[in-house]
């Protein structure tokens, strides 16, 4: 038996709703003027051809699977998770990640590729520039950078954080000596100094990169 809310229960609903008619639908496809009434209330066809259906779900501006259709997959963008991008450049710029800043874009990222970055929600993800070549070669003036600000994130490990010094953000890599916890901040280009022995308190975490993208010239 056929749930009150199948295929026949739906059409007929969207018939009453747009003021429709049976016979007029049913010559709208081609068929018979009897067509679409025997449908809903005789249960003849068993179900919509695939044309009639699709013909419908068109004209009401529903999805075909109210109708008897296979469920409709997602459109790409559906399923993107939207990450924010400030006009925030580290290496340059004062303060940055306030509250109240606002994005001047969103980039999308599919969930999985997200999970395999990190397990940070959404919300604590951004993405930021870099600005100069203290980071050569692994991050280059110009790259787009998300930046992991969860709890998790701002724990510091072996890696490469957006760092607060004196009211300017800073792209570093960070070395954790396994004894002490103390730490080496350095950049990846030998043009730069090094600042060894750094206690983690004095350091103001803004979050950890996770991922990086360019253009390619």
């Amino acid at each position: 038996m056929e749930p009150q809310n199948g295929p026949r229960a739906e059409l007929e609903r969207l018939i009453v709703e747009k003021r429709e008619d049976y016979a007029g639908l049913s010559r709208m496809l081609g068929r018979n003027a009897a067509y679409i009434q025997q449908f809903i209330k005789r249960g003849v066809p068993k179900r919509l051809a695939e044309e009639d259906r699709r013909k419908l779900a068109r004209y009401f501006g529903v999805d075909e699977s109210l109708l008897g259709g296979p469920p409709r997959e997602p459109e790409p963008s559906e399923t993107l998770i939207s990450i924010p991008r400030f006009d925030i450049r580290a290496s340059a710029g004062y303060g940055a990640f306030t509250d109240g800043e606002i994005p001047i874009a969103h980039l999308g990222f599919d969930q999985h590729f997200l999970n395999q970055l990190c397990n940070a929600r959404p919300s604590d993800l951004s993405i930021i520039r870099v600005r100069g070549d203290s980071m050569f070669p692994t991050l280059a003036d110009g790259d787009d950078i998300m930046v992991d600000r969860s709890p998790a994130g701002t724990r510091l490990n072996d890696g490469i954080y957006v760092l607060r010094r004196d009211d300017t953000l800073v792209v570093k890599r960070i070395a954790v000596h396994p004894g002490s916890k103390r730490l080496t901040i350095s950049s990846d280009s030998s043009s730069y100094p090094t600042w060894p022995d750094c206690d983690p308190q004095d350091v103001d975490v803004i979050g950890r990169v996770i991922w990086a993208g360019r253009k390619i010239s």
